[in-house]
């Protein structure tokens, strides 16, 4: 229960974010066919159109091993320096975070923030080579590494043999492609709104009572929601605090009253 005890009689404990079958292939596994031998491949039709359903499906903050992930807004040019790793075959034909299928020979990687589709340049700091691949999957989730290669994407800046590598990645663009015209390079993708839940109960009547506390809290500087839903197989009704246009704000509205312990939403 995010608020302590106060309303136990109603409250029950929901304290596990369900990303669905978005993260079911996370850790270090991939997929893609975007970018390779130095051929562009155009995205098909029908996986342009879904490109908008999967960012909102995988820009949600997510869980691995107790750490929290929150992905978040990305535009052309935004640049990350660190350590690159690599996975093997070990992976090939498993499902990636975003539900495709990992292929070890495509030029596609893992990333723990950056939106699913989005196009980057790596660069081996190492040794001056570079490739592009397309985002397709969460990770790594190793301190001080910022992107997984798929075998194939590593093969060719030549960094198989050492496992990891200094790289700079370089955003280039979105939805499978990379960004020509001046609205593609100037596009800014985020994960839209963001909500602080602040309690979870089976009762309307305990929802009601948090709602009605935090509304007196907080004023008119943000306004408080009850959304309904299902959790194992039993309504759930949600108190969500809305009206943060970014996680940072959101951060800070927990940090003030502190409620640390509260889960940020983002849709």
């Amino acid at each position: 229960m995010l608020l302590k005890n106060s309303f136990s009689k109603y409250s029950i404990v929901v304290t596990t974010f369900l990303v669905g079958g978005f993260l079911a292939g996370c850790s270090s596994k991939y997929s893609s066919y975007s970018y390779g031998g130095g051929s562009y491949k155009k995205i098909p039709p029908q996986e342009m159109k879904n490109s908008q359903a999967m960012h909102r499906a995988t820009m949600r903050p997510y869980q691995i091993s107790g750490k929290w992930y929150y992905p978040t807004l990305a535009k052309v040019a935004d640049e990350q320096r660190g350590i690159a790793s690599w996975y093997g075959p070990n992976f090939h034909a498993k499902k990636t975070s975003n539900g495709e299928i990992y292929n070890m020979y495509a030029m596609t990687a893992a990333h723990k923030t950056l939106p699913m589709n989005t196009m980057v340049k790596v660069d081996n700091l190492e040794n001056g080579r570079s490739i592009v691949v397309r985002i397709n999957d969460r990770g790594p989730f190793v301190t001080g590494r910022i992107i997984d290669l798929s075998n194939k994407a590593a093969h060719a800046i030549d960094m198989v043999k050492n496992g990891t590598a200094k790289v700079k990645i370089t955003v280039l663009g979105f939805h499978g492609k990379i960004a020509k015209t001046s609205i593609e390079k100037n596009e800014v993708m985020s994960v839209g709104k963001y909500y602080v839940q602040v309690g979870a109960f089976r009762r309307i009547e305990g929802a009601q009572i948090t709602k009605r506390k935090f509304e007196n809290i907080i004023g008119n500087n943000y306004n408080v929601i009850i959304k309904e839903g299902y959790f194992e197989n039993a309504p759930i009704n949600r108190v969500w605090v809305s009206g943060f246009r970014s996680e940072e704000e959101a951060n800070d509205f927990k940090a003030k009253l502190g409620i640390n312990g509260a889960m940020i939403i983002a849709q």
